[in-house]
């Protein structure tokens, strides 16, 4: 074997066998099953407890109400003479011959109308009493002695001015949701830490930055909670102001009930009247909940 084999073989035998290559499995994300399991206890634990009360409260109207004498229906007797306004709540007969869920949307149009200028005035006072220390002082007391007065105390008022039941009842349900808007955003913006003021001042921002960039984040809680308390106050306000107003809401239904003495519609429709503010204070808290919690993140 000559030298430069020799060199070639000792060359070969150095040079280091190549090293195994590994393969690297990438982390496959978990697909998400629904735990069937898991949302129905959360569904019993939510819906079977009030069920179970409800059934007790019925059966304890059934077995008061359904002696002789009784001055109020039972249950059975609800069921009975009210089963078409329970069962088929869309239908329409004509102008005031109309299903409860019709009468229902009739008063939440008038409650929409009412309850947003008030959520729009009432915010945009009560920022700027909560950054006055004056108007604080000059408005507060007649802020005070005005959320006092019921309801239907501005209905003769309104129609005087009006002329015309439905912008009265629209006015009677905005100055009476309008108080808890403004006195939550008030004491919301005199709650802002200093720390955020300071760091506007830094920013050189203007007032209408400082109002959407600033005040209305730190204060989302006391606003929002305030737009829930208006909106259950104008949910009542326009029952009560539509059985003196008339037309074809929910409120003039029972005041016309009570008038032909159909008791049994009076209650379908106060079950009518006790959803539909409770739909409508969780959507509110709903909405509250996803807007603070993005302004949280932010």
């Amino acid at each position: 074997m000559s030298v430069t084999a020799r060199k070639q073989q000792a060359s070969v035998a150095q040079t280091p066998a190549p090293a195994k290559s590994h393969v690297v499995t990438l982390a496959v994300r978990p697909v998400r099953r629904i735990d069937i399991r898991h949302i129905g206890l959360a569904v019993l634990r939510n819906v079977l407890p009030p069920l179970v009360v409800l059934v007790l409260l019925l059966a304890i109207w059934q077995l008061l109400c359904e002696q002789p004498g009784a001055s109020l229906p039972p249950p059975s007797q609800v069921w009975q003479d009210s089963y078409d306004l329970i069962v088929y709540p869309f239908f329409y007969n004509g102008p005031q011959d109309i299903g409860l869920a019709w009468r229902v949307l009739v008063s939440l149009q008038r409650v929409a109308y009412g309850f947003g200028l008030a959520a729009v005035a009432g915010v945009l006072v009560g920022a700027v009493i909560g950054q006055s220390v004056w108007a604080m002082r000059g408005l507060d007391p007649i802020f005070q002695v005005l959320r006092t007065v019921p309801p239907l105390a501005w209905l003769p008022l309104s129609l005087a001015a009006f002329q015309n039941s439905n912008p009265s009842a629209i006015f009677v349900i905005f100055i009476t949701s309008i108080w808890p808007v403004i006195i939550n955003t008030a004491v919301g913006v005199r709650n802002i830490p200093q720390d955020y003021r300071n760091v506007a001042k830094v920013l050189r921002l203007n007032q209408i930055e400082f109002f959407f960039r600033i005040m209305v984040p730190a204060a989302a809680p006391y606003i929002f909670t305030g737009l829930r308390i208006g909106a259950g106050l104008s949910w009542l306000a326009i029952v009560a102001a539509e059985m003196l107003t008339g037309g074809v809401g929910i409120g003039f239904f029972i005041w016309d009930a009570w008038n032909s003495s159909r008791l049994p519609d009076i209650i379908v429709a106060l079950a009518y009247i006790g959803i539909t503010g409770f739909v409508l204070d969780r959507l509110v808290a709903g909405l509250g909940a996803v807007v603070t919690r993005g302004m949280t993140s932010n």
